[in-house]
């Protein structure tokens, strides 16, 4: 049986609207125990951001992280995926756009977020990924 994207998707993915601060969505990311949150404008998905964009492109920049928008840090490379797609599509994505997370969207709206750690969870839960992946976050 063919699994889908919305058969292991986290629904309702935390957003941050493009002008929030990278300081605040990166303390956004640490009290919500997340590695990305999506920029949305409106509803309108605008990009994603991690926690990796934000040291690479924000303070390995130098810039200040009170004064300084999550916008400039997003990248811009954003690759969406239906939640109808199954998850072969959903891997081959990742792997030929090399992410680790894609935006779910029906129509124009987010309706979900799908790792490389959920694919770990569902495809092989005992694997290295898939019991880190599964672990409670640290503190």
């Amino acid at each position: 049986m063919t699994q889908h994207v919305r058969d292991i998707m986290t629904t309702a993915p935390v957003t941050v609207e493009p002008q929030a601060s990278v300081a605040n969505v990166a303390g956004l990311m640490r009290d919500q125990h997340i590695g990305a949150v999506l920029v949305t404008e409106k509803d309108h998905l605008r990009g994603l951001v991690s926690d990796r964009d934000l040291v690479v492109r924000a303070l390995a920049q130098g810039v200040d992280p009170e004064q300084t928008t999550v916008a400039h840090a997003c990248g811009d490379d954003l690759v969406t995926i239906g939640p109808d797609d199954d998850l072969d599509r959903a891997v081959g994505m990742m792997r030929e756009h090399s992410v680790r997370r894609i935006p779910v969207v029906e129509g124009d709206q987010v309706v979900g977020i799908v790792s490389l750690g959920d694919m770990a969870i569902e495809r092989d839960p005992r694997s290295v990924l898939g019991d880190i992946s599964a672990a409670r976050p640290n503190e």
